[in-house]
């Protein structure tokens, strides 16, 4: 069993929390893009969920402050983690796209081979098929997310710090 600290019952994670499953975060991806189990782009990620749900092993939802106002995209976040939680699929919303866009991109600014903006408000992250993917980074964030949805917190924001 385990046993929460009075922040954590509270629903306050420390700085020190929310800087390590950020820092898990980012293994997770850096780790899954060169295995080609990444999913860029709401519409992308709504195909891919549609025809292999129980392939997804986590969710992103992004957004910056200028995001909030756009209604579109609040609805498709809507549907989208509807469908998550209905799935059994962890949820992450992250708040800085441009770190993001660092981490998936490689340093491309979040350009696509065309020189298009990649849409980052919505990646998904796959298991592989070939092998049972077993990550401890994975571990930690999905550990993170569950202990969020126990304190009715069923979509965590973390923040990807600036490097």
């Amino acid at each position: 069993m385990y046993n929460m600290t009075f922040e954590e019952l509270s629903g306050d994670y420390s700085q020190e929390r929310m800087d390590s499953v950020a820092k898990a975060l980012e293994e997770v991806l850096t780790s899954a893009l060169p295995q080609g189990c990444i999913t860029v782009g709401v519409y992308e990620a709504a195909k891919s969920l549609n025809v292999d749900p129980d392939n997804v092993v986590l969710c992103i939802l992004a957004t910056d402050d200028e995001d909030v106002k756009d209604v579109a995209l609040q609805i498709h976040f809507t549907l989208i983690q509807a469908f998550c939680c209905e799935n059994d699929i962890n949820i992450l919303r992250v708040n800085n796209t441009r770190r993001l866009a660092e981490i998936l991109g490689g340093g491309g600014g979040g350009k696509q081979s065309g020189g298009e903006p990649m849409d980052l408000h919505c990646v998904l992250v796959n298991s592989p098929h070939s092998t049972s993917w077993k990550d401890p980074a994975l571990s930690k964030v999905n550990r993170f997310c569950r202990e969020s949805r126990c304190m009715d917190q069923w979509v965590p924001i973390i923040n990807l710090p600036e490097r």
